[in-house]
């Protein structure tokens, strides 16, 4: 099979396999403790900064998805894009990481892009995507012998509409599936042309309090039209379609509720006039 590299590592996130796995044994956090003990795990959402600024956050997202289950693929949505985009997917080959390859799982993969209009990459001919691949050493780390469906979606309704099916599929294959949505939250200063608020601490506040706690509660709620709608209105979620779908198929898998592992923001571990949102969030059923 054709690997896609690792085109992040070494940069983002560590490149070598002993540091890869330290750093993440570093992350793992006591005082995160899983949600919904009693309850089944399923999906959630996790972040995709460099590791530095949300590693710790995503890793113990992920963690909380191997509490209850053994699955053997994984939904994984993604991407920056517009609510004009295509959708992208990655049907065959594998995809490298410090921890050793991850499996595309090619059986899912082509049935999903069966019923849906995709823009195909492959393990030699894609557009570099930091949305997934930054979540795929933890994947390798909980989840060895995981399978993945990688898929980018934009913010609109259709995306809603491809999580649930590709979930419905995976069931009538016979598949144990968890589901993860990749997005950040408000990208807020002069680095991004939004500064709604001027800058400060009183800009740091409204981010915090008033901007990202809005699409916080609709993850939370799990309203996968809420967010994506909010997300374009409020500039609060890079990647709202990813985490519309992720909540989509998550509630297909039997989720009922959402529930915050923990937010932060990049001014929490290094203070700048440009700071960046991100949340943690567990759904189980």
């Amino acid at each position: 099979m054709e690997v896609r590299r690792a085109d992040f590592a070494g940069s983002w996130y560590p490149g070598r396999e002993k540091d890869c796995r330290d750093t993440i044994e570093e992350f793992l956090d006591g005082s995160l403790p899983c949600p919904g003990t009693d309850e089944k795990a399923v999906g959630g959402i996790v972040p995709h900064a460099g590791w530095f600024f949300s590693g710790k956050i995503a890793c113990n997202v992920i963690k909380c998805l191997n509490s209850k289950s053994e699955p053997d693929t994984c939904l994984l949505f993604g991407r920056h894009l517009h609510p004009g985009s295509d959708n992208y997917i990655m049907k065959a080959g594998r995809w490298m990481t410090p921890l050793g390859e991850l499996e595309i799982d090619a059986g899912l993969a082509a049935n999903l892009a069966a019923e849906f209009s995709f823009r195909i990459e492959t393990a030699s001919s894609y557009e570099p995507d930091n949305t997934i691949e930054l979540q795929l050493p933890f994947l390798k780390y909980f989840f060895p012998d995981i399978r993945i469906v990688p898929v980018g979606v934009p913010p609109k309704a259709s995306s809603l509409e491809i999580g649930r099916r590709a979930v419905a599929i995976s069931k009538n294959m016979g598949r144990k599936t968890i589901v993860l949505g990749s997005t950040d939250l408000t990208h807020y200063g002069y680095n991004y042309g939004f500064i709604p608020k001027g800058t400060g601490e009183d800009a740091v506040r409204w981010e915090k309090e008033v901007n990202d706690r809005k699409v916080v509660d609709l993850m939370l709620e799990m309203d996968g039209e809420g967010i994506i709608s909010e997300s374009l209105r409020s500039q609060n979620a890079c990647c709202s379609g990813a985490a519309g779908a992720a909540i989509a198929a998550a509630k297909e898998l039997g989720a009922k509720k959402g529930e915050k592992v923990v937010y932060s923001t990049s001014y929490d571990i290094r203070p700048d006039s440009s700071f960046v949102g991100y949340v943690g969030i567990v759904f189980t059923g």
